[in-house]
This record gives C-alpha cells, structure tokens and sequence, in this order.
C-alpha cells in the first residue's frame, strides 16, 4: 500500500537527534521512525548548524522556512482595512458587500481591495475566543449546517379560494416591472409572537409589520397598514406561500388593491426574495426568542439597516436607493400626465 507522506514532527527530530548523538546510522533511524533514510538525510543536510544537528533548533528553523514560505497576508488584523471592515459586519453586511464598497471607495488603490473570500478567511483564522465569536456571529449563516428541508406532510390545511402561483403574470419573473411583492411571517419562540415580511422583488426593498399574534386577522390587519403605506401603482401582486394566516387573503385584496397568489407546498424557491430576506432577518429576530417585545419603531430600523445594505444583484446599489429612484420616476410621469 502507497505510504502518505507526512512531515517530520517535533518528536521525530528529537528521537533522530539523540539516537544520532549514541551513533546510529540514518537507516536504522529511519526504521525506528517509519521514514525514507533519503528523507532524513534530507533534513540534517538542511537543519544542521556548524555540522551539528540538534532537535530545537531544526525545528525552529523547519519553522521559519515555512512561514517564509507562505503568501503574505492579504488582510492583516493589525491593518487599516480591519476596523473598517469589523465596523461594517457590525452593521450586519456581508463580506461581499464589504468588498465590493472598498473597491468603490479607493478605486484607484489595489492596495485597499480584497476579496470576500479573504474576509471570510481573516474571520474563521482569528484566534478562539469572544471576538472571534462576535464576527461570526456578524456573518448571515450562524451555523456551520443548514437545516434540511425535506418535504413532509402538509398539516396546515387548505386556504378557500387560493390563486396559484403558475397563473401569476409572467412580468411578475423578470423582476424588471415594480410593485410585485413577497409575503411570510416570521415567529418567536413557541409560535406565540410573529413579524410580518414584505420584501418587493424588483429592488428588494422589505417592510417589517409588527404582529400580537400569527392569527388571519392580526396577518390582515398589519399587511393592510404596510401594503397601503406604498404609492398605488407599486402595489400589483403579493405571492405567499399557503400559512393559514394567509386565510383573509380576498380582504386583503380588496382593502390593497392588490392581487395575492399562492406558492405550492413545501416550495420556499417560489418566494426566493423573502427566503433570503428571512435568513438575514434571523440575525437580528433570533429563532427562539420572543419578538413581541420589537415595537414597530424598532423593526423600521432594522428594515431600514437592510434596506441601506449595498447589494449585488443590484449592482451594489441599495435597496432603498433603486426604490428611490423608482418613486421619483412615478412622479416625472404623473407631472407629465397633469401638463
């Protein structure tokens, strides 16, 4: 059987420095090491000082050659980059957005680019401890699993007169056409407190609608205040996914506006936008924790966090930035219309 190499260890060199010292020849060693007799005169020819080879010392010079090996370290904890970079994973951005915003910042100086895999790496090579927790912490996925999300059965019962999903108009998929919005809720520990989420899928932009509870009438009554806060025109569809407390959907249709359709069951990809925006709402509302305790003010601000976030998908510009420039179109065209 092919042997794996494995480089000599600090107790490999002691054990051939003292078996040297009482005259041993490099075979016999290499059969009490396991090794190639070539691979121990390899490291005395390398590790000796003034002809002499002792275990400490072939070690740290064993060492040294390695380190000076190595690339140097593209993010330097010590450097100017990491305050600003921990400063903005405090801020719950991710290390793409991060990246992306030095590049944006000094676009003129390589120096001060790096990439977001070598921001993941500067994270997880910190040393273990309570810092090194936090940073993770900062980071969208707080465990190093997902959860599985294997179809079961179907306990939720059915909504009456649900519109499905695959008679939505087809502009609602290109995400190029505003107004079309994705709808969940998510709850606290014991399912005893819930916040609703709106996330439109053209800029991203969520709304967070604070909830007593996870009944039909509470969902009615907080989409209904969240849907009507946005200008008309903006306000075309909204896809769910089949939660009863999605039973109201015809009120809230008529109270909106608004035309609801539903996803299929166990099918969390139809509503990709408000997946997403979940799991990064789960940073900031915890599974297990009770959400009641968030007022209305306290959840705009951390919608607002998000919706200030630089994105890719939208070429690094913010969602609130793109809706923005969406509400200012509307009113060129409703001054055009009036003149």
């Amino acid at each position: 059987m092919k042997m794996r190499y494995r480089q000599l260890q600090a107790e490999d060199r002691v054990t051939l420095a003292a078996l040297r010292q009482q005259g041993y020849s490099l075979r016999h060693i290499a059969g009490v090491l396991g090794r190639s007799a070539a691979t121990l005169s390899r490291e005395v020819r390398r590790n000796s000082q003034a002809g002499q080879y002792l275990s400490s010392a072939a070690q740290q010079a064993s060492l040294e050659r390695r380190v000076a090996a190595r690339a140097p370290v593209r993010l330097d904890p010590d450097g100017p980059l990491w305050p600003l970079i921990t400063h903005l994973l405090g801020w719950l951005w991710s290390p793409q957005q991060i990246a992306r915003t030095l590049r944006d910042m000094w676009p003129d100086q390589p120096e001060l680019h790096v990439s977001h895999e070598t921001i993941y790496n500067a994270i997880y090579a910190h040393p273990k401890g309570e810092l090194r927790k936090e940073l993770i912490a900062c980071l969208r996925q707080g465990r190093s699993t997902r959860k599985s999300r294997s179809a079961g059965t179907d306990r939720r019962g059915r909504i009456p007169e649900m519109v499905s999903i695959h008679v939505r108009p087809p502009e609602v998929n290109d995400r190029v056409m505003p107004g079309h919005w994705e709808g969940d809720l998510i709850k606290g520990a014991g399912n005893k407190s819930a916040v609703g989420v709106l996330v439109e899928r053209s800029t991203r932009l969520v709304l967070l609608a604070k909830m007593p509870d996870a009944t039909a009438e509470s969902a009615l009554a907080a989409f209904t205040v969240k849907l009507n806060s946005i200008a008309a025109p903006l306000r075309q569809t909204l896809t769910y996914d089949q939660g009863k407390e999605m039973a109201r959907h015809r009120e809230l249709a008529r109270a909106t506006n608004i035309r609801v359709y539903f996803c299929d069951p166990h099918s969390p990809w139809q509503r990709g936008s408000c997946e997403n925006t979940n799991g990064l709402l789960r940073q900031m509302l915890p599974k297990g924790t009770d959400l009641s305790v968030h007022d209305q003010d306290a959840l705009d601000a951390i919608a607002d966090l998000l919706n200030n976030r630089p994105r890719q998908t939208l070429n690094w510009r913010s969602p609130i930035q793109v809706f923005a420039e969406l509400m200012r179109g509307l009113a060129q065209a409703h001054q055009a219309t009036v003149h």
